[in-house]
């Protein structure tokens, strides 16, 4: 009962999958070698090169060969982000510029079909960065299929894309969105849901245990 009047519609239906064990999406924000020219390029070739590994582009162009997955740092022009960012970036109070990409990686846990979460963050992709440029690689060579994303943080539009915990929380919700779409059972819990649903658990467990009598008003019922 006070479970329902203090989350939203859409937050009950998210923690009812929690409670039926629906898989949790997984967002990952790589936060190394995104400000570094030479650390972007390195990275596009670790994606790109190996078996089972391709790279696409967001004009749905594939990459191909190995000089080509080289030419995207240029085609994004990162190297004038680079000099611009040292210019007015870079100051005494501000010895760090800030990223010229973004590196995400999408995930969930193994036996997901791959194609259906590659089309999933594809859809994602499309409604969410249709103003920046952007290159994903899905990678299949491990028991949990996971798509790598680079993401330029300055849009076309010379506005820059900065990740905050709700800029999480949405996209962990959009990506669930998307893949239910595909038919993939997918799940985005809040952790404020999760902490107090764990909270509610182990106070009733560790109370008698202990040989403390707990009141019969003293927790919420869910």
């Amino acid at each position: 009962m006070l479970l329902n009047t203090r989350l939203t519609p859409a937050e009950v239906v998210r923690i009812a999958r929690t409670g039926d064990r629906t898989p949790e999406v997984v967002i990952k924000v790589m936060g190394q070698g995104g400000r570094c020219l030479q650390a972007v390029q390195q990275h596009f070739e670790d994606i790109h090169k190996g078996r089972n590994r391709a790279l696409e582009t967001d004009d749905g162009e594939p990459v191909r060969g190995k000089q080509a997955a080289k030419s995207l740092p240029e085609d994004w022009d990162l190297d004038l982000e680079a000099l611009l960012s040292c210019r007015v970036y870079f100051t005494p109070m501000r010895r760090r510029s800030p990223k010229l990409v973004h590196k995400l990686m999408f995930s969930m846990p193994a036996g997901t079909p791959p194609d259906k979460l590659l089309a999933a963050v594809r859809n994602f992709l499309r409604e969410d960065f249709a103003r920046h440029r952007y290159a994903l690689a899905l990678h299949t060579d491990e028991p949990h299929p996971h798509v790598h994303v680079v993401v330029k943080a300055v849009s076309e539009e010379s506005m820059r894309l900065n990740i905050r915990k709700a800029t999480l929380r949405h996209w962990r919700q959009e990506f669930a969105r998307h893949l239910r779409a595909q038919g993939v059972a997918a799940n985005a819990t809040r952790r404020a849901a999760y902490a107090e649903k764990r909270r509610c658990k182990l106070h009733g467990i560790y109370r008698p245990v202990n040989g403390r009598p707990r009141s019969g008003n003293q927790f919420p019922i869910s």
